[in-house]
């Protein structure tokens, strides 16, 4: 069976979208394929900075013939009726569709549609235009004469405005070849605002420049191989990673790795050519993190330590995209101009951070809100941030105004995760204080980094300093949880913080845009609770931290309105005080459905969070309830649900169960009358009796292990209803010709979907 090639060729990509777009690139042309009725073997994708490449094997030449038959109206039913089932169906007269008799209806008309196959490539040049103009890049271009306004003309090019191509940069060639192994391959000339698909690459920018003409995939990885190109990413990480240790071990050091920085270098190289320089030993009395993050943030080199030793040296890797001629002296001599600079700067700002005193005049108020000692350095920071009111948000107030709100927060969810209350509050006072140092100031990515630095040059308690390090953490699906109590306090109380006032002035995200990062902040959340085994009651919580945003959010028509209401009511006015009170008992109606949106959107955190951790969505579907607070239980619910719907008792007991539920819900639905609760006078045969007491024992079994937490001994009592259920359904007749007995038996029923309800809801489990 035939292959398919296909490369998009352009301008350099951003590091951080490549990967996501080749699999994007992937998953949209085979999607298509199949829609299509073509099948493949298999399929890969690859990436360089200025190109995705996706190479299918096995691809059917054709797709299969389809036969469709359309089922029409009777052969009784008015003209108009027959017309429209003759236009839906592409039938010019109603000789063309067969009658089919159906012995309960009549005869009714039925077309049959046969749709010949097409041939692959016909379907391939039909589908690869609509992927490319709509493909979903974070952001996107317009680029050429053809941006232009529509109706401008330019060298015979016509501009097509909005409707132009768009691309995350310049896309500068298309190759898409299609053919047998052994065989002649041929193109697929698909066009695209005057781009054509055809069999020509190009290599490297510097070392190759010349065009190369593309069979098969074989000859265009060997082709690009000589041309310079490594096209496999993950064969250029390893190259860096491998040649990166061999360099620093060869002067007598280590590489400082990080995978992190490894990806997106990968990511800026074609042909990676590592390289070592240097930058004066002066520059090692600045802390160690400062000088891997500058260096890897500014110039995305590796740093070095010596071998087997603490610290790191003044050696850093560096990767170039070309083979210099003079061995890559001028790189290392360019690279290294710029790591002196940043670190002079970085040892300058370490210096005054240190040295530099604020006037404590204009400090006493805040440092007596506060409780801070003004003869510390940070103390003074803090200070400083909040008599200079620097402003967190618009709508939501100062940072000073924030750390208060923090604070408050944090000292509620001390009781909660059983921190040390003192240090939980010198943690929250003090987080934010290093924003008001000059090397933060200078490096914003060093947050929380030097507040743990300063704090601990000031003698602050261990834990009080990996807090105000932590509690910005996790920032990422794969960044750690703090672990230290302090810092599980603050990590919570900051976020939800953050939630709160963002819900609270209805800057939610939205499908495509999260500008505060409000998603990643509930993941956060999500995962400390759940990974470091944390109660809360999340409604109770998000209601006081919402109460405490709400007094710091920005609403001059309402001040307005309330102080109003108080003039008027000091003049006299018996009204006034009762329009405060509707506005309190109003506001307090707001916060509830607030807390509960927000909610909400917690549950949709934690559904991504378990799936990725492989529970299936059925499941925590089942488990999940809307008013559902206590994630982390909600986890061990699904936990527990996993394991017993998987043995030969939960399966069986899940079928009873979803045979009951369904039937019962059928009934109801009828409008049939189901008893109250289960008459045991009612009860004539012995399976009948034998379930109403097999639902009594489980249902106290159930509720007891619930009590103590322990769903798996739940799931152990409710799974003793398995045979009771099967005999039921069995020996015994729902629908029983006397009313009392059909009911009294449907109120069985829902005792068993109520027992059941107790774990989780069974209905919602597909299997």
């Amino acid at each position: 069976m035939p292959d398919l090639l296909l490369e998009l060729r352009s301008e350099e990509i951003p590091a951080r979208m490549q990967r996501k777009a080749a699999g994007d690139l992937k998953k949209l042309v085979t999607d298509a394929l199949v829609e299509a009725g073509l099948t493949y073997e298999g399929a890969r994708e690859y990436w360089t900075p200025r190109r995705l490449t996706l190479d299918i094997r096995g691809l059917t030449a054709r797709s299969a013939d389809q036969r469709e038959e359309i089922k029409g109206p009777s052969t009784k039913a008015p003209e108009q009726a027959v017309q429209g089932f003759l236009r839906k169906a592409g039938l010019s007269a109603v000789s063309e569709a067969q009658v089919v008799n159906d012995p309960k209806k009549g005869d009714f008309y039925v077309a049959v549609v046969s749709k010949p196959g097409r041939p692959a490539e016909q379907i391939i040049a039909e589908v690869m235009p609509g992927i490319i103009r709509n493909f979903p890049w974070p952001k996107s271009m317009r680029w050429g004469a053809a941006s232009m306004p529509k109706g401008a003309r330019f060298s015979g090019v016509e501009g097509k405005g909005s409707e132009s191509l768009r691309w995350v940069r310049p896309l500068q060639s298309i190759v898409c070849m299609f053919g047998p192994e052994h065989e002649e391959t041929q193109v697929i000339p698909f066009e695209i605002d005057g781009l054509v698909a055809g069999n020509i690459t190009y290599g490297h920018r510097f070392h190759a420049p010349e065009p190369i003409m593309v069979r098969r995939f074989e000859d265009y990885v060997a082709s690009l191989e000589k041309a310079k190109v490594m096209l496999d990413a993950d064969r250029r990480k390893d190259v860096i990673l491998h040649d990166a240790r061999d360099l620093a071990f060869a002067n007598g050091l280590d590489l400082v790795e990080d995978e992190g920085l490894l990806e997106e270098v990968s990511g800026l190289v074609e042909w990676p050519h590592v390289l070592m320089g240097e930058f004066e030993q002066d520059y090692l009395e600045i802390p160690a993190e400062i000088i891997r993050l500058t260096i890897k943030t500014n110039q995305k080199c590796f740093v070095t330590r010596p071998q087997g030793g603490e610290g790191l040296s003044n050696r850093f890797i560096l990767v170039s995209n070309i083979e210099a001629k003079d061995g890559g002296k001028e790189i290392i001599h360019g690279n290294g101009k710029v790591v002196r600079a940043r670190l002079s700067d970085a040892k300058h700002f370490w210096t005054r951070d240190q040295g530099d005193l604020p006037d404590l005049e204009t400090l006493k108020d805040s440092a007596e809100k506060f409780g801070l000692k003004l003869d510390k350095p940070l103390d003074q920071r803090m200070a400083k941030l909040d008599a200079l009111n620097v402003t967190f948000h618009a709508k939501l107030g100062t940072q000073g105004e924030r750390v208060a709100r923090i604070r408050a927060l944090a000292a509620e969810l001390a009781k909660v995760t059983g921190a040390d209350p003192a240090l939980v509050d010198r943690a929250a006072v003090l987080a934010k204080a290093d924003l008001r140092t000059e090397a933060v100031g200078e490096f914003p990515e060093l947050q929380g980094l030097m507040g743990r630095r300063y704090a601990l040059l000031q003698g602050e308690n261990a834990s009080v300093a990996a807090a105000i390090e932590d509690h910005y953490k996790p920032q990422g699906p794969s960044d750690r949880v703090p672990d230290d109590k302090v810092a599980i306090t603050v990590a919570l109380a900051d976020k939800l913080d953050t939630l709160v006032g963002f819900w609270a002035i209805d800057e939610k995200p939205t499908g495509s845009k999260d500008p505060f990062a409000l998603r990643r902040a509930a993941l956060g959340v999500v995962r400390i609770l759940l990974e470091r085994k944390v109660r809360l009651p999340l409604l109770h919580n998000l209601g006081e931290a919402l109460s405490t945003a709400e007094d710091h959010v920005r609403d001059p028509e309402a001040d307005k309105d309330f102080e109003a209401a108080l003039r008027l009511d000091a003049a006299g006015d018996s009204e006034a005080i009762d329009r405060v009170v509707e506005r309190t008992y109003q506001r307090r109606l707001s916060i509830t459905a607030i807390a509960t949106d927000l909610l909400s959107f917690f549950h949709d955190r934690l559904k991504v969070y378990l799936r990725d951790m492989g529970a299936r969505h059925d499941i925590i579907d089942a488990v999940l309830t809307p008013d559902a607070d206590d994630l982390l239980m909600v986890a061990r619910r699904a936990e527990a649900l996993t394991a017993f719907i998987t043995s030969e008792d939960g399966k069986n007991l899940l079928a009873g169960t979803r045979r009951a539920v369904q039937l019962l819900a059928a009934e109801e639905k009828k409008g049939t009358v189901v008893a109250d609760g289960v008459a045991d006078g009612l009860l004539r045969l012995d399976a009948e009796k034998a379930l109403w007491s097999a639902i009594q024992s489980a249902s106290r079994g159930a509720s007891g292990a619930i009590v103590q937490e322990d769903f798996r001994s739940a799931m152990e009592a409710l799974s003793k209803l398995r045979a009771p259920v099967d005999r039921f359904f069995e020996e015994v007749l729902v629908n029983d010709e006397d009313a009392a007995i059909r009911a009294n038996r449907l109120a069985l029923l829902k005792a068993i979907r109520e027992a059941t309800a107790t774990v989780a809801d069974f209905s919602k489990i597909v299997s």
